[in-house]
């Protein structure tokens, strides 16, 4: 399956990640960047920094860690969810690395090929 690298499209991915962002953080993105090449869509992303995470990264880093681990695993389901229920597009997997001291995140989404 393709998806049309345009800007209606690459809007409509934009607002699905950061309300996304919103639902499970409380706050969008500072910089999201989508790009479509094909079946694989990529999402370059700066997550704001919230107050919990503030607290936990001084008074327990490895369970922030952990949370970060957990709360990226989340974000993957409900970005495929999102994307199959309201785009309608048939996604094989999401990849998602994220980056605690930067807040940086690279989300690629792979969708499944019409043989």
């Amino acid at each position: 399956m393709t998806l049309v690298d345009s800007n209606e499209n690459r809007k409509k991915l934009s607002h699905i990640y950061n309300e996304i962002a919103k639902e499970l953080f409380g706050v969008g993105t500072t910089m999201l960047k989508v790009s479509i090449d094909q079946s694989v869509i990529t999402i370059h992303a700066k997550h704001r920094r919230s107050p919990r995470s503030n607290a936990l990264e001084d008074e327990a880093p490895a369970l922030k860690y952990e949370v970060d681990y957990h709360m990226s695993v989340i974000y993957k389901r409900k970005i495929r969810e999102r994307l199959e229920q309201e785009l309608g597009l048939s996604v094989e997997v999401v990849l998602r690395d994220y980056d605690p001291p930067t807040q940086r995140a690279i989300t690629n989404v792979i969708l499944h090929e019409i043989e």
